[in-house]
């Protein structure tokens, strides 16, 4: 069903051919790195935290960007408390391997972080664990109906990437 949804949800920009669907999982950001040949930084990882009145608050950081707790508690004037695998079902409609921020039950906060500006493409996940989108920042912001790009995250400022990946055959 989040599959689906996902897929329902690109079509209003003719998107929904653009989803690629796996043989095997891209359920973590190495699996899907793998799987689709591009550095796990590449990969748009969708995290899902405790907001305010019960609502999630998702936030959508390249690959290999960890929540720096100060920051967040900055930005978003809480704690960074990250929500359970049941709780990420009931608030996203989808299950944790699959988290993105497209086609939601829900109608959630999603925030950009700017980790992901490095990069021309990304690819979010589709709802599904082997699923995955190639888009740019802009498409991102545009079909996750985001509400801004934030400053939340660590570890990924000067990290060395590399020119290629190896595809595994």
């Amino acid at each position: 069903m989040s599959l689906e949804s996902v897929k329902a949800h690109f079509k209003q920009w003719g998107r929904e051919q653009d989803v690629m669907e796996f043989d095997s999982s891209s359920a973590t950001v190495e699996l899907a790195a793998e799987t689709i040949g591009v550095i796990p930084a590449r990969i748009a990882k969708t995290l899902s935290f405790r907001g305010e009145e019960e609502k999630a608050i998702l936030v959508v950081a390249a690959g290999d960007a960890k929540i720096d707790n100060k920051k967040f508690r900055q930005t978003f004037g809480i704690k960074a408390r990250m929500l359970s695998a049941e709780e990420v079902l009931e608030q996203t409609g989808h299950a944790v391997g699959g988290v993105c921020p497209f086609g939601l039950k829900n109608d959630l906060d999603v925030y950009l972080d700017v980790s992901m500006k490095r990069f021309e493409t990304l690819f979010p996940a589709c709802g599904s664990a082997n699923s995955a989108i190639e888009l740019t920042g802009d498409e991102i912001f545009e079909y996750s109906l985001a509400k801004e790009w934030v400053d939340v995250c660590k570890d990924w400022e000067g990290a060395e990437l590399p020119e290629k990946v190896a595809v595994r055959s």
